[in-house]
């Protein structure tokens, strides 16, 4: 949370005329309901099963040759068969870092602005426990950009130049 997936994303996408799909919006499109709703009426076993059913939809649809800059959740990743999958597909995965607490001051600038309540940012001592335990796990990525202090522009051009995107 607060690394940037969706800013960087687009960029991205919008710099090598690509599309973008966060795949929380393909999950409340295809459960017709939110990732709240999903959790509080599901549980969380339920969201990361559709969760892995769209991100097998995403994998497919790129095997067979679209363009496309996915951005995942934060704990899609650390799931073992997601990771799994993503790794057998060959799709290059980015891991945007930065200083946990530049991470929670994003979040808590994005809950200002959009009105929208975090669970997860309850406390600082438990995002930070939380990126703890994901942090091992998105260190597989095929590649890791520090977005500490950077701005979006920076960050989406670096990824280019390193995926030879550009």
């Amino acid at each position: 949370m607060g690394a940037g997936k969706t800013s960087v994303g687009r960029a991205l996408a919008e710099r090598i005329g690509w599309e973008f799909e966060d795949l929380d919006d393909r999950i409340v499109r295809n459960q017709a309901r939110s990732v709240a709703e999903i959790f509080s009426e599901s549980g969380e076993a339920e969201f990361r099963r559709v969760e892995r059913e769209a991100l097998k939809e995403v994998i497919r649809e790129l095997a067979r040759g679209a363009t496309r800059i996915i951005a995942l959740g934060g704990g899609a990743f650390v799931q073992k068969d997601n990771a799994a999958r993503l790794k057998a597909s060959g799709i290059p995965t980015v891991f945007l870092n930065a200083p946990v607490e530049e991470l929670w001051e994003r979040c808590r600038k994005q809950v200002e602005e959009s009105g929208n309540a975090r669970p997860l940012l309850a406390s600082l001592e438990k995002f930070r426990a939380l990126h703890e335990s994901r942090r091992n796990h998105y260190r597989k990525a095929s590649l890791q950009v520090d977005t500490g202090g950077r701005g979006v522009e920076a960050i989406a051009s670096e990824i280019a130049r390193a995926l030879k995107l550009a």
